[in-house]
C-alpha cells in the first residue's frame, strides 16, 4: 500500500497517552505539576456550597497560565482552543468552559491570583533562581482597551451640551410646525427630543466625574486609564512596573496610573521584599525612576542603588565624562560619584540586559501591548497572569537545562 490508513470517523481521535504525542517535557505537563503543588485555598474560599457546581480552580488556573504563556489573552479564543488543542484539553481534563466562565474567573480572583504569583516566585527561588544580588526595575506603558477619541474634557462637554440644546430646539420647532394630522412624524420628533434630553441629563454627571479626578481629560470607556507620555507621544493606558533578577525572574509586578515613574520605585522594591523575604543587595533603574526621595529611601533600606538623574544618564549613554556640578543633597552626590566610576557604570549598563528582554518577550511575543479588560483592578489581574506565566516558562527552561546536563554527565 502506498498510503497509511486514514479514517476521520474513527472512534478515538485522542491518543491513549497525551505524552506520546506532546512529549513528556512539554510545557503543559510542567504547568500541571507546578499548579498541583500550589495552595489554591484562597481561590476555593471564593465559592459557596449552594448552586450549580463550578469548574475546579486548578483547572482554570492551569488553562489561563498556559494561555498567557502562549500569548493568548482572549477568553473567546481560549474557549476554542480548549475544545480543539490537545494540550489545553489535557489541562482542562476534557471539560469545556465557555468564554464567559473563563473571563469571569480571571475577573473575580485578583487577590488569589496574586497569591499564586507569590507562590510561583517562592518555588523558583527554592530551585535556586531569583537571587537578589542585582535587581533591575523599570516601567513600560500598556495601552488601555479604550479609544483615545472617546474622552471627556470641560471644553468638549460644554460644546456637546450646547450642540444637544440646539438639536432639541430644532426638533421642537419641527414638531410645532408639522401638520397636527401627521401623527407618525410628530411621534418621531418627540422620540428624538426625549433621547436628546436624556443625553443632556448625563452631562452634569460626566462633569462631576471629571472634577473628581482632577484631570483635564478622562476616558469615557475606561475612566481608570490615563494619558501617559512615552517615546512617540502620549498613549491612553497604564504604567506597568516590574522588578527582575539577573536570571530574568520577575519578583514583583504592579500596575499604576502615575504619570511620573519615580513614584513606583520604592513600592516595587518593598513588594519584592515582601514576596522574597529579603531586601535586594543592588537595585538599578533608569533616570525616569530618579528622585531625591527615592535615593534616601534606598539608603534607608540598606540597598545599593544605581539610579542616575536625567543629566547623568545622558552622560552615561553618550559615554562622556561628567562635568563638575552642584549637589542638591548628599545622597545625590554619592550617587553621581558612584556612577562615574567604572564599577558603578558596569552595574548600571547591566540593567538593560536584565529587564529589557523581559519586557520584549511580554510585549512582542506575549502580546502585552494592549489590555483586554477595563479598570485598574482588572488590568492588574492580566499583568499578574502574564508575569506568572513568564516565570513558569523560565522555570521550565531551567529545569530542562538541568535535566540535559545531568543526562550528559551520566552518558559521559
Amino acid at each position: 500500500m502506498r498510503f497509511l490508513p486514514y479514517n476521520p470517523e474513527q472512534a478515538y481521535l485522542l491518543p491513549p497517552s497525551v505524552k506520546d504525542v506532546l512529549g513528556e517535557n512539554h510545557l503543559c505537563f510542567f504547568i500541571h505539576r507546578v499548579v498541583e503543588q500550589l495552595d489554591l485555598s484562597g481561590l476555593e474560599e471564593d465559592y459557596v456550597e449552594e448552586g450549580r457546581g463550578a469548574y475546579a480552580p486548578a483547572l482554570m488556573v492551569k488553562v489561563w497560565l498556559y494561555a498567557y504563556a502562549l500569548g493568548m489573552t482572549s477568553s473567546h479564543r481560549l474557549e476554542e482552543r480548549v475544545r480543539e488543542d490537545l494540550a489545553f484539553r489535557y489541562l482542562a481534563g476534557g471539560a469545556e468552559p465557555d468564554y464567559w466562565t473563563l473571563n469571569d474567573f480571571r475577573r473575580r480572583h485578583r487577590r488569589a491570583l496574586n497569591d499564586v504569583f507569590t507562590q510561583v516566585v517562592e518555588g523558583a527561588r527554592r530551585l535556586g533562581m531569583g537571587k537578589l544580588g542585582h535587581v533591575a526595575i523599570d516601567t513600560t506603558r500598556v495601552g488601555a482597551n479604550a479609544s483615545r477619541h472617546r474622552v471627556d474634557s470641560v471644553k468638549k462637554l460644554r460644546a456637546e451640551r450646547a450642540k444637544i440644546r440646539r438639536q432639541i430646539r430644532h426638533w421642537q420647532q419641527a414638531c410645532d410646525a408639522r401638520d397636527p394630522n401627521e401623527t407618525p412624524g410628530t411621534q418621531v420628533a418627540a422620540q428624538h427630543v426625549q433621547a436628546l434630553e436624556e443625553r443632556l441629563e448625563e452631562i452634569p454627571r460626566r462633569l462631576q466625574v471629571l472634577k473628581k479626578t482632577g484631570l483635564k481629560q478622562v476616558s469615557r470607556t475606561d475612566p481608570d486609564s490615563r494619558f501617559l507620555k512615552q517615546g512617540r507621544g502620549f498613549t491612553l493606558g497604564y504604567t506597568v512596573a516590574m522588578a527582575v533578577t539577573e536570571d530574568h525572574l520577575i519578583v514583583e509586578q504592579r500596575v499604576g496610573q502615575e504619570s511620573s515613574d519615580n513614584e513606583l520605585l520604592l513600592p516595587v522594591v518593598d513588594g519584592a521584599m515582601e514576596r522574597c523575604g529579603e531586601w535586594p543587595e543592588r537595585v538599578s533603574g533608569d533616570s525616569g525612576l530618579y528622585s531625591d526621595e527615592n535615593l534616601v529611601g534606598l539608603e534607608t533600606r540598606g540597598i545599593d542603588g544605581y539610579v542616575p538623574d536625567p543629566y547623568e544618564a545622558r552622560e552615561l549613554n553618550l559615554g562622556r565624562g561628567g562635568r563638575r556640578r552642584r549637589w542638591r543633597k548628599p545622597e545625590h552626590q554619592r550617587m553621581v560619584q558612584k556612577l562615574r566610576r567604572p564599577p558603578g557604570q558596569a552595574v548600571y549598563r547591566r540593567r538593560k540586559a536584565i529587564i529589557e528582554p523581559v519586557f520584549g518577550v511580554l510585549k512582542q511575543q506575549r502580546d502585552l501591548r494592549r489590555f483586554r479588560m477595563r479598570g485598574l483592578a482588572k488590568v492588574a489581574v492580566e499583568v499578574t497572569l502574564a508575569a506568572t506565566a513568564f516565570n513558569l516558562t523560565r522555570m521550565w527552561r531551567t529545569a530542562l537545562l538541568q535535566k540535559t546536563q545531568v543526562e550528559e554527565r551520566l552518558s559521559g
